[in-house]
């Protein structure tokens, strides 16, 4: 039977996975659960090998391990330094703690700035095993990539054992999921929006980004499906030193999620969405908007000679006619969030770690985003999620945890 560490998420599904027996879940803070096969242990990724090493003393040897964790920072060098040093720290702790006696797998969860997705238009549809998707993105006017630099450590650790372990990488895109605090969670900011728009005069949810986004073809990641991804990679003999990019598996984009959205909470969709074009970066009517730059070369001017497109990819930018964070601000708008907080019993803490910057950048970049599946598909995996679907079971889980209003008493749809 398997036993499995744990840092971050898919411990779900690893609770109702009949191969693994014990189930050990890694974090800074003490954790209790009611499931006699997960126990908890408290672990400070930040502190040195030694330390780490004593934390993870009382714990048998384990066949897979989950890492999933990572440290936001602004600065992209402090970034990869931190991350770089989480991982390798834990890496030897695991090592000198015998962990690695019968360990078969780990998976890493990264994501799409593999693909240098931050700093703008990527090629598409980013392909794994691409050469021109593949550690591209290390020019010198170039920021470092923190996973790069986690991936380049686990190798290098399988290598120095011998190779008697294997590793599997994965690039979820834009996560659906529940994840209170977490730096990039989509659905807690989309769904305050949402809400709080709803209670506005006029009940209008506007786009926030622009028109190029909301025409856009983008994919999502259930974190649901995710953590099921992570466990068939973890047994799967293709799957060893892969890496992957996942995805629900359906292609979406905003001109057919948001008028779903409106439906759901009970707004109106303006008769005129973007009063003004993309060109003129303008705010919508009573708003300020917002532009940022990014790299001035985005990922797919590396390969456009290739393409027979030199000179054709601008630097990337993001719009939002919209400027979230202002308009968290506003009185009427902090007005209508207090009222929803003290009507249900919400938790303030959903209002004030909301990420608009980070739903900003989602729904104001003006390129697309498409992942492909070919190569875990090839090789077995046929998950799927509709992602519809798993926007709403989100919000269901966002209304049970107190974060968002019960969404049927804002309007009763069924939508």
């Amino acid at each position: 039977m398997q036993t499995a560490i744990v840092t971050g998420a898919t411990v779900g599904n690893l609770i109702n996975s009949p191969d693994f027996t014990e189930v050990y879940t890694l974090s800074r803070s003490q954790k209790s659960t009611s499931n006699p096969k997960v126990k908890h242990a408290t672990l400070d990724l930040q502190s040195s090998a030694e330390e780490m090493v004593k934390s993870l003393s009382h714990i048998p040897p384990a066949t897979h391990i989950f890492f999933c964790a990572y440290l936001a920072n602004q600065d992209e060098a402090e970034a990869a330094r931190i991350n770089g040093a989480m991982l390798s720290n834990f890496l030897e702790a695991l090592s000198k703690s015998g962990q690695t006696n019968e360990l078969k797998r780990i998976v890493l969860t990264c994501g799409l700035k593999q693909y240098g997705v931050h700093q703008g238009q990527p090629k598409n549809p980013m392909i794994e095993d691409d050469e021109s998707s593949h550690f591209w993105l290390e020019q010198e006017d170039r920021p470092p990539n923190f996973y790069y630099a986690q991936q380049r450590i686990l190798e290098k650790a399988a290598e120095g054992a011998g190779n008697k372990w294997a590793w599997s990488v994965t690039y979820p895109q834009d996560v659906i999921g529940f994840a209170k605090g977490n730096f990039m969670n989509l659905s807690t900011s989309l769904g305050l929006y949402a809400a709080v728009s709803k209670e506005l005069e006029g009940s209008t949810l506007v786009f926030p980004g622009n028109k190029t986004n909301y025409l856009a073809f983008n994919c999502w990641t259930s974190a649901r499906l995710h953590a099921e991804f992570c466990l068939w990679a973890s047994n799967t003999p293709e799957a060893a030193n892969q890496r992957f990019n996942m995805i629900n598996g359906d292609t979406q984009s905003w001109q057919d999620l948001w008028p779903r959205l409106s439906a759901l909470f009970g707004c109106a969709i303006p008769e005129q969405m973007f009063p003004s074009s993309d060109s003129t970066k303008e705010a919508y009517p009573g708003f300020d908007s917002t532009v940022i730059k990014l790299h001035k070369r985005p990922p797919v001017s590396e390969v456009e000679e290739k393409m027979g497109l030199k000179g054709e990819f601008k630097q990337s930018e993001v719009y939002c006619q919209i400027d979230l964070k202002k308009w968290a601000k506003r009185p009427e708008v902090v007005k209508a969030w207090e009222g929803l907080r003290d009507k249900y019993g919400l938790d303030q803490g959903a209002w004030d770690n909301a990420t608009w910057d980070f739903l900003a950048f989602l729904l104001g970049r003006n390129y697309s985003c498409i992942s492909s599946m070919s190569k875990a598909r090839r090789m077995g995996w046929h998950g799927y999620a509709d992602t519809w679907d798993e926007f709403k079971r989100t919000f269901k889980e966002l209304e049970d945890a107190k974060m968002l209003p019960p969404i049927a008493g804002l309007k009763g749809s069924q939508f």
